[in-house]
């Protein structure tokens, strides 16, 4: 058979699946990426033919693959023209879906094949293989597990082809001497017994979509075409939905305005793993960050903020630091997201010293005017900051990030301080003295708005549990690469989503 008339449309593929099983023949089902196709993948099509009559592959699109950065290395019509290039292979085509669940559904075969590199159904540690067997059985589809040699697409693309730099694949060469893939993620297994009490400013970041359309004709205006818009539940509201895909529980203390509240949307927009606690400001408005972004682009061209932040008024601050220190006393490790705009006050930020372990971010914004650093916490664990934080904190733009960040660490007698540096990585240190510099794992960056939360969420936990630096810097680096790569806060960072991407870079 001509290797185009093999590679056919989803709907072509189901058509032609459903007649042959009304002749009486027996369906058989691979489902991959298969970015390289490898010795393995051509003995896993073998033994999967054995088990029917008619061998039927079908491929990840690219949009959906979820390997880490980089990944496809090859495109879908490469890798499914590649497939259809084997004789035992009777049809080919590209899944519509992001996993093979709803793709099961449609084509229903006889027989599910999955490859050697599975052991048992749950081997799979992303729960993938497990949400695909609960459809098999379902269906009375048949699911099979292959046995031979296991080869990684993953290993061969990071030995032969890695698009990361020299300085990052040198960095990687290292780490996976001294970690090994199930060192990682026992730490992310491990992350699973800790409760975490998490409080800070609550923000939702409103997102205006706009074309420009030139300067008006009349005053020296840009005027913007509203193409959409997203809403979005930012600040210590990510933090915590980050928290959760990690830790046992979240408890969140955080305060909301009186007036256009948006609670209903706020919670709607909580993990079920997160308990929230709200008090509400008087006279004020739930803080929302409007941006207005170019639609193609995303560049942000105003950003306007709605927000009041005197704070609570002494008797409401009595109620929420009390409901805050009660909920804090259960948990191992507590965490501040200070934006600077009211939540946490001078007599909160007390009180948290007495934590169990305290990690603090203090975030530099146009809402806080540089007013705001870290110099208001007079002690704490562990710390996060970007590197212009920083150096505000210090009022210095000249001297090395080592020396500041000691100077910071001797400051706030923190037991490790991570410093972010956008494309540079990020430095952590240890009370120690001991530091590491981590570079950046970004491939694409869409939004660059919540990665430093996301960096801090897990970098935080890490931190807490008496990781080394490199392992913090690691994770952390690792789940900021995946959130630059989400617009705003549309979506936290996902634990299969961070498994996934570590394997693809220890394999």
């Amino acid at each position: 058979m001509n290797i185009d008339t093999k590679i056919l449309s989803i709907e072509s593929l189901a058509s032609i699946i459903h007649k042959a099983q009304q002749n009486g023949k027996k369906i058989v089902h691979c489902h991959g990426v298969f970015d390289i196709l490898h010795i393995g993948h051509i003995r896993y099509f073998k033994q999967a033919a054995q088990m029917g009559d008619l061998l039927v592959v079908t491929v990840s699109p690219d949009k959906y693959v979820d390997k880490g950065p980089y990944r496809p290395a090859f495109t879908e019509s490469l890798r499914c023209e590649c497939i259809a290039s084997q004789e035992i292979v009777d049809h080919v085509a590209i899944n519509k879906w992001p996993t093979a669940e709803e793709l099961l559904r449609y084509l229903r075969p006889d027989v599910y094949v999955k490859g050697s590199d599975f052991k048992s159904i749950d081997s799979d540690p992303t729960g993938k293989l497990q949400l695909e067997a609960k459809v098999c059985e379902e269906l009375c589809i048949s699911m099979r597990l292959t046995e031979d040699i296991v080869f990684s697409s993953t290993n061969l693309i990071n030995r032969f082809m890695s698009n990361f730099s020299g300085e990052v694949q040198e960095y990687l060469e290292i780490f996976r001497s001294r970690y090994s893939l199930k060192e990682i993620t026992d730490v992310l297994d491990a992350m699973q017994d800790i409760t975490v009490t998490v409080v800070g400013d609550t923000i939702l970041d409103d997102y205006q979509y706009c074309n420009p359309l030139g300067a008006s004709s009349k005053d020296p205006v840009l005027a913007l075409q509203h193409e959409g818009e997203d809403l979005f539940a930012g600040g210590v509201l990510a933090v915590a939905n980050h928290l959760s895909n990690f830790v046992k529980n979240v408890q969140l203390c955080t305060v909301l305005g009186e007036l256009n509240t948006r609670e209903e949307f706020i919670r709607n927009h909580l993990s079920e793993k997160v308990t929230p606690f709200f008090c509400y400001q008087k006279d004020a408005p739930t803080i929302r960050k409007r941006r207005y972004v170019e639609a193609y682009s995303l560049i942000k061209l105003l950003e306007i903020y709605h927000m009041n932040a005197s704070g609570l008024d002494p008797e409401q601050d009595a109620e929420f630091r009390q409901q805050l220190m009660k909920r804090s006393a259960d948990s191992n490790l507590v965490i501040a997201a200070d934006f600077g705009h009211g939540t946490i006050s001078p007599q909160c930020r007390k009180d948290l010293l007495n934590s169990p372990f305290l990690a603090v971010n203090t975030q530099a914004n146009a809402g806080n005017r540089g007013f705001h650093t870290i110099s208001k916490y007079e002690r704490c664990d562990f710390v996060s900051l970007s590197e212009p934080e920083l150096r505000l904190d210090a009022r210095d733009t000249t001297t090395g990030i080592i020396a500041l960040t000691d100077r910071l660490q001797r400051q706030t007698d923190a037991s490790m301080v991570a410093i972010t540096r956008g494309k540079k990585g990020s430095f952590i240190q240890h009370a120690d003295g001991s530091g590491v510099l981590v570079p950046a794992f970004v491939h694409k960056v869409v939004d660059r708005t919540g990665s430093g939360d996301a960096f801090f969420s897990i970098a935080s936990v890490a931190a807490s549990m008496g990781l080394k630096p490199e392992i913090v810097g690691f994770l952390g680096n690792v789940v900021g690469s995946i959130a630059v790569g989400i617009i705003g806060n549309q979506t936290s960072v996902a634990r299969k989503n961070l498994i996934k991407n570590i394997t693809s870079m220890l394999k």
